[in-house]
């Protein structure tokens, strides 16, 4: 066993790998950005080297250097976690030819695997199913329009290298076959460096499931259980489950022999997902090998009692797989969700900033988190925008979503806007529940998931209890430390001459400004809200981030997080942030567009400029892209009007609200 690697990765990846390095003895070897001098990763490993500039073609994307901080560390082998470098080919032999042990498949397999068209013509070769498609040399559009009406549509344009859901389109005719290509082909190449395309006919409504395989030196390869990855937006995994609710034990062991097939078919070593679509009736179709760890692995690890890094590390050392295809276990039900930085209710916008607060529930043997961010920590525009992977298990699928319900109700993120109220509504919606969703799902009944605008008044009436309480226990606190603690100006009983009581709160709403008034001490009050309701509040005690109360005589219980700035509710079903202002403040107009301002949405860098001052342009006419956290944004004109002022140019890195261009009426 080695005694001492190195990690070529950042983030949740890097600190999951440090876990199992350290449970076995082994020194860690950590890299880092100028972004990430003081990320978790770094402050955890036994060592770590700055590689680059903040970008990751700066930096992770840099083999030269990160090589070098392995010969300068005397690391005997480097993990290349997944994403950066975990698939580069060139990369591997390089590690191999310096002396290094690469912990990852064989180059050899990786080539084979890199491109989705030869390993389709594999896969053919091997006996696995495969989507009926274009896989060939010629590139042109006339040759590609040609073969997309051979093979019908609707067809799926896809990058023939990389993945991540990235440069994949969905063409339903003839039409529109060019535009669509040309777009995928862009998106490629800004992605992966290369713009070839292969075309697949495109299953209606499919699952989406993958298969854990791994592979030993010694020629042994077997299968560790599916994983079921359909709950999906724009190509991106949602939710990741093990076991599926679709699969038979027919369908399952089918699934898992074509998946060792593949793995066979390019002599794979160490760990690998093979991946596939299922058509309704039950059809399967391979996709493609993830030559690395996946993301999702944890809900693998959760049903098999498995460590799949210790796996890695022992197979790279030369050891032989530890158990044969009949010994795999396979007990309980494991779900992951991830926690991201982005703003759901405007496109699922990449966010970034300080986490000011992050509060995650307590890992047990039911939850795990796996997360490479502290509170304080700062969420950057250069990487994925993940915060952390809560991952949970319980004995079948029933109890571990309640597992995850509760899990998700301890989140709290405060600072960049997160997915977490849009994770809540996903794992209580009834296709969710009952397991009967496609990939498609999410993308055609998004709004079915969207926070609702509507503020739920129980909610609010219990973040305003829960302030009114804090506010007397931090009177009562300061009451305690003055010289005369008996003044009545210092009794927290919310008593003023003239308004006898009368406390105002105010509260930020997603924008929207919340003014009640309360009157009352000590647990009793009325609070009028902003529409002219007078509510009862009765009996209330908060205690250990427990609110109970009577409202209207009905007691209530909730989870509270409080301090000075925000207050987080939640009911058990529904979750309320807010922040508490000192004064009632009027709204704000928005001054995107509206006054011929383009602000950009994100921080991020401009990859394109696509008019020029004095142009004339259309209302939604492409103006500008923004690329920032992996994900391309097309900024358009609000109006037609003519481009007064263009402030930014492609390679500028912007800052969210930045002023891009200017826009004059006709």
């Amino acid at each position: 066993m080695f005694s001492k690697i190195l990690i070529a990765n950042r983030g949740e990846i890097a600190c999951r790998v440090i876990r199992t390095c350290r449970k076995l003895g082994i020194r860690t070897v950590a890299v880092y950005s100028e972004a990430d001098a003081d990320a978790q990763h770094v402050r955890q490993a036994d060592e770590a080297y700055a590689i680059g500039g903040p970008r990751p073609a700066e930096s992770y994307l840099r083999g030269d250097a990160i090589l070098e901080a392995a010969k300068r560390s005397g690391a005997q082998a480097i993990h290349p976690g997944y994403g950066f470098l975990s698939e580069n080919a060139d990369f591997a032999d390089a590690v191999e030819n310096a002396g290094i042990v690469f912990i990852g498949p064989k180059p050899a397999s990786m080539r084979k695997m890199g491109s989705k068209a030869g390993a389709k013509d594999l896969m053919m070769a091997a006996g696995v199913p495969v989507v009926p498609g274009y896989t060939g040399e010629d590139q042109s559009p006339s040759g590609l329009s040609r073969e997309a009406a051979r093979i019908g549509f609707p067809l799926m344009i896809k990058a023939a290298h990389g993945g991540g859901g990235k440069g994949m389109r969905i063409v339903h005719r003839l039409d529109d076959f060019i535009a669509q290509l040309e777009s995928c082909q862009r998106e490629a190449s800004n992605a992966f460096g290369r713009d070839r395309v292969l075309l697949e006919r495109y299953v209606q409504s499919p699952r989406h499931i993958e298969i854990q395989v791994f592979g030993d030196a010694h020629g042994n390869a077997i299968h560790l259980n599916e994983r079921e990855c359909s709950a999906q937006r724009r190509y991106q995994k949602v939710l990741e489950e093990s076991p599926s609710t679709f699969l038979t034990p027919e369908l399952r062991a089918a699934m898992g022999e074509a998946a060792v097939k593949a793995a066979h078919a390019i002599d794979y070593v160490n760990a690998g997902t093979v991946e596939f679509i299922v058509d309704p009736d039950g059809a399967f179709y391979f996709m493609e090998i993830n030559t690395r760890l996946q993301v999702e692995h944890p809900v693998t690890e959760l049903t098999t009692g498995l460590d799949l890094v210790e796996w890695q590390l022992r197979i790279a050392a030369g050891d032989a797989l530890p158990i044969a295809q009949q010994q795999v276990p396979q007990h309980g039900h494991a779900i992951e969700v991830r926690l991201y930085a982005e703003d759901p209710e405007a496109g699922f916008l990449p966010g970034s900033g300080k986490l000011e607060k992050l509060a995650l529930p307590t890992p047990s043997p039911h939850v795990r988190i796996d997360s490479g961010v502290v509170e304080g920590d700062t969420v950057s525009i250069f990487y994925d925008p993940m915060i952390a992977k809560l991952i949970v298990w319980d004995q079948d699928r029933t109890a571990a979503l309640t597992r995850l319900r509760d899990a998700l109700a301890q989140c709290e993120i405060v600072g960049p806007k997160s997915n977490i109220e849009f994770l809540e509504r996903l794992v209580r919606h009834p296709s969710v529940v009952e397991g009967n969703i496609d990939t498609g799902y999410l993308d055609r009944h998004l709004d079915e998931f969207m926070p609702a605008h509507a503020v739920d008044s129980s909610l609010l009436l219990a973040a305003a209890t829960a302030t009114l309480l804090m506010q007397e226990a931090e009177a009562r606190r300061q009451a305690a430390l003055s010289a005369d603690s008996g003044s009545p100006w210092a009794i927290a009983d919310g008593w003023r001459l003239v308004h006898a009581g009368r406390r105002p709160l105010a509260f930020l709403h997603r924008g929207d400004d919340l003014a009640l008034v309360a009157h009352g001490a000590n647990g009793q009050y009325s609070i009028e809200t902003d529409d002219g309701g007078i509510h009862a509040v009765d009996g209330a005690r908060l205690h250990a981030g427990e609110l109970s109360l009577r409202l209207q005589s009905q007691a209530r219980r909730f989870l509270v997080r409080i301090d000075a700035r925000t207050v987080t509710v939640h009911d058990g079903d529904k979750r309320l942030d807010l922040s508490l202002v000192s004064a009632y403040r009027p709204k704000n107009a928005s001054v995107s567009g509206n006054d011929g301002r383009i602000v950009a949405p994100m921080p991020g860098r401009v990859v394109m400029v696509k008019a020029k001052p004095g142009e004339t342009v259309a209302a939604g006419q492409e103006l500008l892209v923004i690329e920032a956290m992996k994900m391309e944004l097309a900024i358009k004109s609000p109006r037609a009007g003519v481009m007064a002022d263009l402030r930014a140019a492609a390679g500028d890195f912007v800052e969210a609200d930045a002023v891009l261009a200017t826009l004059e009426p006709q």
